[in-house]
């Protein structure tokens, strides 16, 4: 099934063009590594698939079935609900645990059972091997064990979309390969995933297909 079916589209930021001509196809279980330079277009590109970014001409800009290019506001928290977005930064809410970062995410999307909310933190926080850390507040975990919750918060939703813009990019190298495999474990149980990185090691050391920005292009690398 295709995740995310682009067809010679521009991208605009700011009101300028920032890439030209895009086509990417993206489907279930596949990963893709985004490179390029630093204001090549990378983050820009991501952040058009959740309607934060516009869009125009071509022929189809699909994100999980949503035409991303004629969406109404009311749609955009459901476009987003089926994306989970993985920040460099982590963006976690520093006034309240892992538990309670986790929770706000639930609640701002509609859940309301405490034994719903109560099993599913569990469940992502197993799956990305943090579930002893719920009570810890973000100021006392490591960079990666942070980035690991910032994961667990974007798999909450269920997503098909995984969205990970230079995740390593605060982590020692170490820890980033065990984020990076985190990744493509995600990609193995059937998500999309969409990696920004300018680390070409961890592109050897991981292979998957890769997208480069360059020159305003999407360029396919073989």
């Amino acid at each position: 099934m295709s995740i995310v079916s682009y067809k010679h589209v521009d991208v605009d930021r700011a009101e300028r063009t920032v890439l030209k001509d895009v086509s990417l196809q993206l489907s279930e279980g596949e990963f893709c590594y985004l490179v390029g330079r630093v204001g090549s277009g990378k983050s820009s590109l991501m952040k058009s698939m959740y309607a934060e970014v516009p869009l125009r001409g071509g022929e189809e800009a699909s994100v999980l079935g949503f035409d991303v290019m004629k969406l109404k506001r009311r749609q955009i928290p459901m476009l987003r609900r089926g994306i989970g977005i993985v920040f460099q930064d982590f963006q976690l809410l520093q006034d309240r645990s892992v538990r309670g970062n986790l929770e706000f995410v639930l609640r701002a999307t509609g859940w309301c059972s405490r034994s719903d909310i109560d099993r599913r933190i569990e469940e992502v926080l197993a799956s990305v091997g943090m579930v002893n850390k719920n009570y810890k507040m973000p100021h006392e975990l490591s960079g990666g064990e942070q980035q690991r919750i910032v994961i667990a918060r974007a798999l909450l939703n269920e997503p098909k979309l995984i969205l990970a813009d230079e995740p390593t990019g605060n982590l020692d190298p170490e820890t980033g390969y065990q984020i990076v495999g985190l990744l493509h474990s995600l990609a193995s149980a059937g998500r999309a995933v969409l990696m920004a990185t300018h680390n070409r090691q961890l592109v050897e050391d991981f292979p998957a297909r890769v997208a480069r920005c360059v020159d305003k292009r999407l360029l396919e690398e073989n």
